[in-house]
């Protein structure tokens, strides 16, 4: 409803590639990756123009999205126009639909990229979680450029959690190039893992039942 009922839609290439055939006799702009704010501060400058514009994410646009980006420019470059925010559904929950139930108790989630938070936080953040037993998605686990990130988190869950804690992969979920894979912590690292992945590691009750990846909520069952 939302992209139907704007005039333009913006976002990243491939975003808008996938929802090409919501975009019949609509402008749009497209731009590449790591240009979000080039893209947001088109977005709002159409609409403070009075088009009704839709910018688009990937998953839910308030998670790893554009939502937040969205309110700190219009406050920082004074736009005042009506925003409001779609939810969606997030990578880790599509990924964790299709390999079972592992985010059905507490968990985090954590980007392995180090473009806007320092390594340091994150390797902070990644004990910290890990230490709490919590489950974990990883966004962002792995590019051409950033190739160790992963492994360090890896070894950093290691620590708390034995080598057959099941590890699930979603690459490109709800896309034709979909791939899900289902392995456990000391093996996963030998699977294909890029940008389009999540990596969705269990905590020490996490188990796999008849091939699905379940943790458990505490039922008595």
């Amino acid at each position: 409803m939302a992209i139907s009922g704007s005039q333009v839609v913006v976002g990243y290439s491939r975003y808008l590639d996938l929802i090409r055939d919501l975009l019949e006799g609509k402008e749009t702009i497209a731009t590449g990756m790591t240009r979000e704010i080039e893209r947001c501060r088109a977005a709002l400058r159409l609409a403070e123009e009075g088009k009704v514009v839709a910018l688009v994410s990937s998953g839910d646009p308030g998670i790893y999205g554009m939502a937040s980006l969205a309110i700190e420019l219009s406050r920082a470059e004074g736009v005042s126009v009506p925003i409001e925010i779609v939810p969606g559904v997030s990578a880790a929950s599509a990924a964790a639909a299709r390999l079972g139930a592992p985010l059905a108790l507490d968990f985090a989630c954590i980007s392995l990229s180090d473009l806007l938070v320092p390594w340091e936080t994150i390797r902070e953040r990644l004990a910290a979680v890990a230490a709490a037993d919590l489950v974990v998605g990883l966004y962002n686990p792995r590019s051409p450029k950033r190739v160790t990130q992963l492994s360090e988190a890896a070894e950093i869950f290691r620590r708390h959690r034995a080598g057959t804690t099941p590890v699930g992969i979603g690459t490109a979920v709800g896309t034709p190039e979909e791939r899900i894979v289902l392995s456990d912590l000391d093996r996963f690292l030998e699977e294909e893992i890029g940008m389009q992945s999540v990596v969705l590691i269990g905590n020490r009750s996490s188990k796999v039942i008849d091939g699905w990846f379940v943790t458990p909520r505490g039922y008595k069952v």
